[in-house]
């Protein structure tokens, strides 16, 4: 009994007519004549609540159910579906309000539906979380109100759902379907045909401009009257790593999201291209000390253990530490690899200081050093200026743009592969640049 108390709401029009009638009583006072229709109205009004009451009580009514996605994607636009059915024999008036996770901090969201008798209906909303977690749904509460418009009861469906946000699966899958459809290729780069040097020994051919001359066979050549060489075939399931750097740096957030989370969406879906290529991909991450290490592996399954792997990472807000990083990949990366870089450096001077480090770990593999551009320094340089600290504050932004280039030139200048690149474009230039690599053999 009294948990259907709890459950009974009272429309507007029910305290505008209480307040009506009490203003009527106070007025039978000086006009008598009042009186008595006061007191119709009260048991007219009364007659209204007792059959809204029965009504709305009289069976359950109304079932609805909430799905969630198992997992959300970070980032991306992750729909949540409602569907509402009503049981009663009358139409019904529905306002739904559904707890949604406190990280979202969306306290205002209600949707109003209108059921006739046995009619089945719903919505869907969409949900865009920026951080990586478990993210709780709370009660799904649902308003009925029949014609009469008197009370409303209170429905609870669907209690606390938790759901894990991981790193952009979503992003990963467009983007797979367009490295398949070979539209991610940058303006104006040609796919070179580039001959591996492994030991499997394909065939013998005859020279042409462009081949490599350390591969001539003499021996065939003294047969023939023209040189002829080796041909090998090309070397697959080359070691790529992913390197993540989580120190402060990558906290900055631009759009909501944090360069670490754009840095792991990224990582998501290169590594599901690399893995298509047919290329060994791991996952590496470090601040002042080693993160957690995932080995450079070919295997399609392994795709699921790297989600895992980056749903995982997380900044501790600390300076990296380069040195340690070298140390790091000398001991546990042996064989030569791609290296993706993922950092941010701001100054010249943080590079200064770690220039020695990546010029070291390009000697022994092909490294990438990619890091963002400052999209908020932008929009200043871009913005028309009428005073004179705005003029102030354009300049100061075109000297920091200004030291991002030369900072990528410098990194160019002592032969490492250099990724300056947007936020929101970091995915799609660095499986771009990975492309580029694989095709001109660089590795």
């Amino acid at each position: 009994m009294l948990k259907t108390f709890k459950s009974i709401y009272f429309h507007q029009r029910v305290f505008t007519a209480v307040f009506s009638l009490a203003v009527l009583f106070l007025f039978s006072y000086w006009f008598p004549i009042l009186y008595t229709p006061a007191w119709l109205i009260a048991v007219l009004l009364f007659i209204l609540l007792l059959i809204d009451f029965i009504a709305l009580y009289n069976k359950i009514g109304i079932t609805a159910q909430r799905r969630v996605p198992e997992k959300l994607s970070n980032s991306d636009n992750n729909q949540v579906y409602v569907h509402v059915t009503n049981t009663y024999k009358f139409r019904v008036f529905l306002e739904i309000i559904d707890e949604i996770p406190v990280q979202f901090q969306k306290r205002d969201f209600q949707q109003n539906l209108i059921l006739g008798a046995g009619q089945t209906s719903g919505f869907d909303y969409g949900l865009r979380p920026v951080e990586r977690g478990e993210y709780t749904f709370g009660k799904l509460n649902i308003y009925v109100s029949s014609a009469f418009k008197m009370l409303k009861k209170r429905m609870v469906f669907d209690e606390e759902a938790t759901v894990k946000v991981y790193p952009s699966f979503i992003q990963m899958r467009q983007y797979d379907f367009l490295a398949i459809d070979n539209r991610l290729r940058q303006a104006g780069l040609k796919k070179i045909r580039r001959i591996g040097h492994t030991q499997e020994f394909e065939q013998i051919k005859e020279y042409v401009a462009g081949d490599d001359v350390r591969s001539i066979n003499w021996k065939a050549t003294a047969k023939q009257p023209g040189l002829m060489v080796n041909q090998y075939q090309d070397e697959k399931a080359q070691p790529v790593y992913s390197i993540i750097d989580t120190g402060r740096v990558m906290k900055m957030p631009f759009n909501g999201l944090s360069l670490l989370d754009y840095a792991i969406n990224s990582t998501l879906a290169f590594s599901n291209v690399a893995l298509q290529k047919k290329d060994k991909t791991g996952v590496i991450s470090f601040s002042n000390k080693p993160g957690s290490i995932l080995p450079a592996n070919a295997k399609r399954t392994y795709l699921n253990q790297i989600l895992e792997n980056l749903y995982n990472i997380n900044t501790d807000f600390l300076d990296s530490d380069f040195g340690m990083l070298y140390t790091l990949l000398k001991r546990k990366v042996r064989q030569r690899s791609l290296l993706l870089l993922y950092t941010n450096f701001e100054h010249m001077n943080a590079l200064g200081r770690n220039l020695g480090y990546l010029q070291a770990l390009a000697k022994h593999h092909v490294l990438v050093v990619i890091f963002f551009e400052n999209v908020e320094l932008e929009k200043v340089v871009k913005t028309q200026m009428t005073n004179i600290p705005g003029i102030a504050h354009q300049t100061i932004a075109e000297d920091f743009a200004y030291e991002k280039r030369l900072m990528a030139r410098k990194l160019q200048q002592h032969g490492i592969q250099t990724l300056l690149t947007r936020p929101e474009d970091l995915t799609v230039n660095t499986i771009n640049k990975y492309l580029e690599i694989k095709a001109r053999g660089i590795l």
